[in-house]
């Protein structure tokens, strides 16, 4: 399992999760927002990401943490 908490998210992964790949967001309170696809780059079950959180993820692809 992997955590990172950072810009007022929570993203947490399981290693050998099931597919697709995806990182589950929280606030910095503990609350789950939802679970966000990355090989397709959208949120899962109809839920949509803020440009903040996809600047976020695209930061952490970037320095190799996800």
């Amino acid at each position: 399992m992997g955590r990172i908490r950072r810009n007022g998210y929570i993203i947490t992964w399981f290693i050998g999760d099931h597919t697709p790949r995806h990182v589950h967001v929280e606030t910095d309170k503990g609350r789950l927002i939802g679970r966000f696809d990355l090989q397709t780059r959208r949120g899962m079950e109809g839920w949509q990401p803020d440009k903040k959180l996809l600047k976020l993820i695209a930061e952490l692809e970037n320095e190799g943490r996800l």
